[in-house]
């Protein structure tokens, strides 16, 4: 049964800090039992079936690496209509597709969630490997602090 808040991680693990949002969820999963009212799903890299799994949930929250013209390792929060899409398609991936052209098509179809939040965090290094960069290593306890924020606020509501 789906809870009615969800948080996504996205990314591809194999392009270094690409895969940062994969990584959250993975340290999310290990503490998931603070959090009995949220799922908790790496999506990779996403594709069509993010529909499915955003459908008729109360608050969706997503994190992905992000080129935000900022210092590597920013993280910042964002609403959907606060950003536009740039984003460079590797074609390593047949799932790959546009985050924000689903939310759209989830709107579209009627099964937009209530309230979407984007975390996105500015890379360091986008290429093939498996390992994060060490600035966004170092900083991955900063990023699990400002999501649980963001989920207690969730939980309060």
């Amino acid at each position: 049964m789906k809870k009615k808040i969800l948080v996504l991680g996205l990314g591809n693990p194999l392009m270094a800090d690409e895969g940062i949002g994969c990584r959250i969820i993975e340290r999310f999963l290990t503490q998931a039992s603070k959090y009995p009212n949220i799922d908790f799903i790496d999506a990779g890299t996403g594709g069509m079936a993010i529909l499915y799994l955003i459908a008729d949930r109360q608050k969706v929250i997503f994190i992905d690496c992000a080129y935000m013209g900022t210092k590597p390792g920013t993280i910042k929060r964002f609403k959907q209509n606060d950003v536009q899409s740039i984003k460079k398609l590797t074609h390593l991936s047949l799932h790959e597709i546009d985050i924000l052209k689903v939310i759209d098509l989830a709107k579209q179809l009627g099964h937009y969630p209530d309230e979407v939040v984007i975390f996105g965090i500015e890379p360091e290094i986008i290429e093939q490997g498996q390992s994060l960069s060490e600035t966004i290593s170092q900083r991955i306890d900063e990023y699990i602090t400002v999501i649980s924020a963001e989920l207690k606020l969730s939980a309060e509501e």
